[in-house]
């Protein structure tokens, strides 16, 4: 597209770093190496919810950062996400906070039991989560993610689980993708198909969530709001303020992917066109097809609208994110059944 970038990395020889022009090392809360990053350009991004939202406003002194220390503020702490949320009136799970062992009880009693107690920040794929089945369990589930600070979710008891995906340019003009339905395994996400197996209102629905919640944030670039799918209709499950992975789908099987479009709207340029090409299944490989050495690809190669992407870690391991395969649909291909057959031939 024309453009250099610099990153910041607690890796040095982070994927990333093949590609751009000058890499920092630091963590993610590393204010010199951010402040150099920033100084450096001439607009900032990220990749991940979990940059301290005081040290983007910082670097917002030096640079514009989209998204914005604001939404970062809100989004990264899963209580004030869901009180966020009850101000907009957005349907979403329902939720109670837990800051102690004595409220542990009182948020049970709102929620009701089976419920999911998850940790403030820094959770994902199933990490600082714990279920609860019965209430002669919140202890052993407190204890299990750290006595720390959380929040009580009931469980919920789904059709199916999709993500609306969009962006929103600098003058909050929305383009929304085509929506995916989310299939996840142990909590990782396994598969998304496109499109999604939901009717025309509650696509609108989704639509409706997503600018609601883009417009309150005054959000640039590109975003997902995670969606269970029940008989009473939609409820919100998480905002994830950056690309996605199950917007994955989008490289090869929309005009334009989810990550040129965030490069689009941060930079200031026209929103891309998000149009379908074709149904497609996004099949997550994760570091267990790693367990007997590097996977034998031609079970890929052999599909004609299989397409490889590999993100060139270095170290596989059990859950992590290795790579995925977009499977396109077409004449005679069935992209389900084909991302089925991959999987059990990829391990």
């Amino acid at each position: 597209m024309g453009y250099r970038i610099g990153i910041l990395d607690p890796n040095p020889e982070a994927p990333s770093a093949a590609f751009a022009s000058r890499c920092f090392t630091g963590a993610f809360d590393d204010e010199d190496a951010a402040l150099a990053l920033a100084e450096y350009s001439d607009v900032l991004t990220l990749d991940t919810e979990h940059i301290p939202a005081a040290l983007l406003a910082k670097l917002e002194e030096v640079t514009p950062v989209r998204p914005s220390s604001k939404v970062l503020g809100i989004v990264q702490d899963r209580s004030s996400q869901r009180r966020f949320l009850a101000d907009l009136g957005v349907p979403q799970v329902p939720n109670a906070p837990v800051d102690d062992a004595a409220s542990l009880r009182a948020a049970a009693e709102l929620t009701g039991v089976p419920a999911v107690l998850k940790t403030r920040t820094s959770g994902y794929d199933g990490k600082g989560q714990a279920r609860v089945n019965a209430k002669d369990e919140l202890e052993a589930a407190w204890r299990s993610i750290g006595e720390t600070p959380a929040v009580m979710e009931s469980f919920i008891e789904y059709e199916r689980e999709v993500s609306v995906l969009f962006a929103r340019d600098l003058a909050g003009n929305l383009s929304f993708y085509p929506v995916p339905e989310n299939d996840h395994r142990n909590h990782i996400l396994h598969t998304s198909r496109v499109p999604a197996r939901i009717n025309a209102a509650q696509r609108a629905q989704a639509e409706d969530i997503g600018a609601t919640i883009a417009e309150a944030l005054d959000y640039v670039g590109v975003m997902a709001v995670e969606l269970f799918v029940t008989a009473d209709g939609l409820l919100v499950n998480e905002i994830a303020p950056r690309t996605h992975n199950s917007g994955h789908y989008t490289l090869g099987a929309c005009a334009t992917s989810q990550f040129e479009q965030h490069v689009r709207e941060i930079c200031g340029l026209p929103l891309g066109d998000p149009g379908l090409l074709r149904p497609a299944v996004m099949l997550n490989v994760l570091g267990d097809s790693w367990r007997n050495g590097t996977p034998n690809w031609s079970a890929v190669d052999a599909h004609p609208t299989a397409k490889l992407h590999l993100y060139d870690k270095a170290e596989p391991s059990k859950g992590r994110k290795m790579g995925h395969v977009l499977v396109l649909g077409g004449e005679g291909v069935d992209p389900v059944a084909v991302a089925d057959e991959l999987a059990d031939e990829l391990g």
